[in-house]
């Protein structure tokens, strides 16, 4: 076990974290970023990213993942690929952050930056193909359907929204839900836009029993609810779980307020309900969910620890742009 103290700790190892960590570190602020074991999140299992600004060809995610991280290390910082398991103490006594590898980290500020996972159907076929036709993302990844025939599995908003998105690429979208049409959790205006939209068609009381194909979506099995009875759709080609996305805060229950959803509530920017703790990227945002917005969440929290630093006596050199 090794104990070592610095002046920002960032528990995340995507865009958002190591955002932050480009900045804290280009403050002469001596800066930790505890990864994730597996790091990078969610980027890590998007085969191309063609929306973040700066690569006209494309990039895919874990090169842009080992970009961030060498330019965060550029500028001095240090990256451990372990996991948070507990965050303890405060800004006047030092955080304490122990890992799953049973080291402990201290420092005068934390930021938050440890994202939101997808929720998935829990398939094995399904696990092999994400990232391959298989995607929870449909702004990220529905350019690459052109033309095609996918399904969304999922009964609520999230689920309306990536299939009236979807229609600008996709020939044809079916919509699985679990349950009853009077069921669905979807909203009213947002059942009606999917509902009167032609190319959407839904499918009601079955769920996904598998995906078909070994690199690529091939057809997908689906089973009905009440009768169990399954059979087979060969034409889909790309399948959206939209059922919805956890942030990754168990570890600070009862440390940080949160809200309903388990989501870090955040105040002026990126302060928590802890001093001296903020918190950046999809650990807070539910609503847009993208790499680009996570980056510019993780300039903001850095931003933010910097001048509360400073305010509280620690020199810092200004970040400039």
């Amino acid at each position: 076990m090794q104990e070592v103290n610095f002046d920002v700790i960032i528990l995340g190892g995507g865009p958002s974290g190591l955002t932050s960590a480009i900045y804290t570190s280009r403050s002469m602020l001596k800066t930790l970023v505890i990864a994730g074991n597996p790091p990078g999140g969610q980027l890590m299992v998007t085969s191309e990213v063609e929306n973040f600004p700066g690569f006209p060809s494309g990039i895919t995610g874990p090169e842009l993942i080992n970009n961030f991280r060498k330019q965060a290390e550029k500028f001095g910082c240090t990256i451990t690929d372990e996991n948070a398991v507990s965050v303890k103490g405060s800004f006047t006594e030092l955080f304490s952050i122990s890992t799953d590898s049973n080291n402990i980290y201290k420092a005068k500020s934390v930021i938050v930056a440890t994202g939101a996972s997808a929720k998935w159907l829990g398939l094995d076929s399904e696990k092999k193909l994400i990232g391959r036709g298989v995607s929870a993302c449909a702004t990220c990844d529905g350019f690459f359907f052109k033309n095609k025939n996918i399904a969304v599995v999922g009964g609520g908003d999230a689920a309306m929204e990536e299939a009236v998105y979807l229609t600008k690429y996709a020939k044809e979208i079916t919509v699985l839900v679990r349950g009853d049409k009077d069921k669905m959790k979807a909203s009213k205006i947002m059942q009606e836009r999917a509902f009167s939209n032609p190319r959407i068609k839904f499918i009601f009381n079955h769920t996904v029993s598998e995906i078909l194909g070994d690199n690529s979506v091939k057809g997908i099995k689906i089973k009905n609810t009440q009768s169990n009875e399954e059979r087979l759709m060969p034409d889909i080609e790309g399948l959206f779980v939209a059922i919805g996305h956890s942030p990754n805060t168990k570890f600070l229950e009862g440390i940080i307020e949160l809200d309903a959803k388990g989501y870090i509530k955040i105040y002026n920017g990126s302060r928590t309900s802890i001093e001296g703790i903020f918190a950046s990227g999809d650990v807070a945002d539910y609503k847009y969910r993208q790499a680009v917005t996570a980056s510019g969440y993780g300039c903001m929290a850095a931003l933010d620890a910097v001048r509360f630093l400073s305010e509280h006596g620690i020199e810092v050199k200004p970040s400039g742009y």
